[in-house]
């Protein structure tokens, strides 16, 4: 789908790979609205975007993903702005396996939250006009990640959610396509923090440590074509797209149905 033109929200928007998804969907000639807990990042980040793609551009909303009431209302204010939503992303995530419960309320059931309010404005059955939702998830949802089973189950969850709701949206007639992003180590804030946040595993941190010495960090670059592939390439829906050092691909999965 081509992305001039078109209406975007991000969560997660203001650091990180939420930040490399906004540049890429602007880059390409859409809207934005960027929303997240850290009001001050992301403000500070919409006047830099401004300054290079105008100020009618983008949008900065407080949002947590954690109140489906915020996601409500900012999702609102998106639309009416720009008028509609045509692309979202599903990006706000933590790891702190210490709250566990909230790395699930995150990670998990923010993302089912914001696929359920983008679709009360994308899908084709309540007058929207179709489009991409893409979920953020991580080279941990196709593999564990011995440190951080949590945060593992909660990737898994994300994948396993995208790939249903692909196909539910293709059955339904939603005209909404579902990817998911898996991306190795990344340098962010997540990854500076996550020997700190191990909790009750944070006697694993040597094998954590070992692991990001042998996959590498991915390259943000990287990150932003993942992201451009799958939101450009209309045949692309139920998928996991891999981001690593080593590979930059698809996924296959068996199919047990």
């Amino acid at each position: 789908m081509p992305l001039s033109g078109k209406n975007c929200v991000v969560t997660g928007a203001a650091m990180g790979i939420g930040r490399t998804i906004t540049e890429v969907l602007l880059q390409n000639g859409a809207k934005v609205a960027l929303l997240d807990v850290n009001e001050t990042a992301g403000k500070s980040l919409v006047q830099v975007l401004e300054n290079q793609y105008g100020r009618e551009r983008t949008l900065f909303l407080n949002c947590d993903v954690e109140s489906e009431e915020q996601i409500k209302a900012a999702f609102q204010k998106a639309a009416d702005t720009f008028g509609g939503v045509d692309g979202v992303c599903n990006n706000a995530g933590i790891l702190t396996e210490a709250s566990w419960e909230k790395t699930v309320s995150v990670n998990l059931m923010g993302v089912i939250k914001g696929s359920y309010v983008a679709l009360e404005h994308m899908s084709k059955l309540n007058g929207g006009r179709g489009g991409f939702i893409i979920n953020t998830a991580s080279m941990a949802g196709l593999g564990p990640l011995p440190s951080c089973p949590v945060y593992t189950a909660t990737k898994h969850g994300v994948i396993g959610f995208t790939r249903a709701m692909a196909a539910a949206s293709e059955m339904s007639g939603y005209g909404v396509r579902f990817n998911a992003l898996c991306p190795g180590f990344v340098q962010t804030d997540l990854f500076d923090a996550i020997n700190s946040n191990l909790g009750r595993f944070s006697h694993l941190d040597e094998a954590t440590r070992q692991l990001m010495q042998q996959f590498g960090l991915v390259d943000m670059s990287d990150v932003a074509e993942a992201v451009r592939q799958m939101v450009t390439d209309e045949t692309r829906n139920g998928e996991a797209f891999l981001v690593t050092r080593q590979k930059k691909e698809y996924m296959k999965f068996p199919s047990i149905i």
